[in-house]
């Protein structure tokens, strides 16, 4: 009688059944409630943004395959990812011109350049983000009211702008869609005017923002269902809420007129919707159970040094960027310890 097989395999060990599109399809699946939040807000401009960056996205993402002679990858769901996630860091009625440039930087540069899925370095989502805030500063800080009445029967003037044209300004046309309108974010309010935002407007979605950016409860509850999926890895959102919040305390300790309280940094900005679905990314975050928490404190306390003596409103954007360029040096100087040798830094 023969004995049994026995099968010896390396690490890693699968133990789940999991591929790159089933777990696009997810993100895309947590992101969809945010998208229709930012429709609801913002009417036709928002959905005709959303659609136009989803759409440059994906087109140059085949073009990109054809040129590098690969075999199409539209399939794996990481273009759509990076065209909504985008579309939901601009302005509601950033011209879609612009729009269509974002997402072609994001997928070119961010990603193709890089060689593709797996091989950026940078989160493609805000590269495209990056890119267009230095191309187009004035169109990418106006902003349009939450709720205007006409919102789902005409388009924001600016959407339709034609490309290598300067958008007229709105600021009469919002001032006229929604009474007493200042035309200003709450961090701008905040660090310019020194006037902070009602807990109950941010938690109605009644704040003057980015596309997605405005409710930070349905976010915390769509990145809730990827971490209960275990689609994200829980404790780099928490390492960078948690420690934002903690160095907002700080401040307000030592001066509570000119600094808010953390509820306010973190309602406040994008601070939310970075750390849950672009801080999270899992080609350019660390591994290393240690490696995370520092990716994530690094996030969430530079983000608020920014904030706080930058020149910019937000700093998420380039916290997240500078995270993940230093990832693969955490991963380098965190790796876990092997039973029976001593940890990186104690080595002779």
């Amino acid at each position: 009688m023969s004995s049994p097989l026995t099968e010896l395999r390396t690490a890693p060990h699968v133990k789940r059944n999991l591929g790159v599109e089933r777990i696009m399809s997810h993100v895309v699946l947590a992101l969809l409630p945010i998208a229709a939040f930012a429709v609801w807000q913002y009417g036709l401009s928002a959905l005709a943004l959303i659609i136009t960056v989803i759409a440059s996205c994906l087109l140059t993402e085949r073009l990109c395959n054809r040129l590098g002679g690969v075999a199409s990858t539209l399939s794996d769901g990481s273009a759509t990812i990076t065209g909504l996630l985008l579309a939901l860091t601009l302005p509601p009625a950033f011209p879609l011109w612009m729009g269509a440039v974002a997402g072609f930087m994001a997928i070119a540069l961010g990603k193709a350049l890089f060689g593709g899925l797996g091989f950026n370095v940078l989160n493609p989502a805000l590269v495209g983000r990056a890119f267009v805030q230095a191309a187009f500063p004035a169109a990418i800080t106006s902003w349009v009211p939450a709720y205007a009445p006409e919102r789902f029967s005409a388009f924001v003037p600016t959407t339709w702008t034609l490309p290598f044209m300067t958008p007229p300004d709105i600021s009469a046309w919002a001032k006229a869609a929604v009474d007493g309108f200042t035309g200003a974010t709450p961090l701008a309010r905040w660090k310019f005017e020194n006037v902070l935002t009602s807990p109950i407007d941010f938690l109605s979605g009644a704040v003057t923002a980015s596309a997605g950016e405005t409710s930070a409860i349905l976010i915390l509850l769509c990145g809730l269902y990827l971490a209960a999926r275990r689609f994200l890895d829980w404790r780099i959102p928490v390492a960078v809420l948690a420690s934002a919040a903690l160095t907002a305390w700080i401040f307000q300790l030592m001066d509570p007129v000119r600094y808010p309280d953390p509820l306010f940094a973190l309602l406040s900005g994008g601070l939310v919707i970075g750390a849950m679905f672009m801080a999270t990314d899992m080609v350019t975050s660390p591994v290393t159970p240690l490696g995370v928490w520092l990716y994530g404190v690094f996030i969430g306390v530079l983000t608020m040094m920014i904030r706080y003596f930058g020149g910019l409103t937000e700093g998420v954007m380039y916290a997240i960027l500078f995270g993940n360029a230093l990832a693969p040096l955490i991963d380098r100087l965190t790796p876990p310890r092997v039973f029976g040798h001593p940890r990186l830094w104690s080595r002779s």
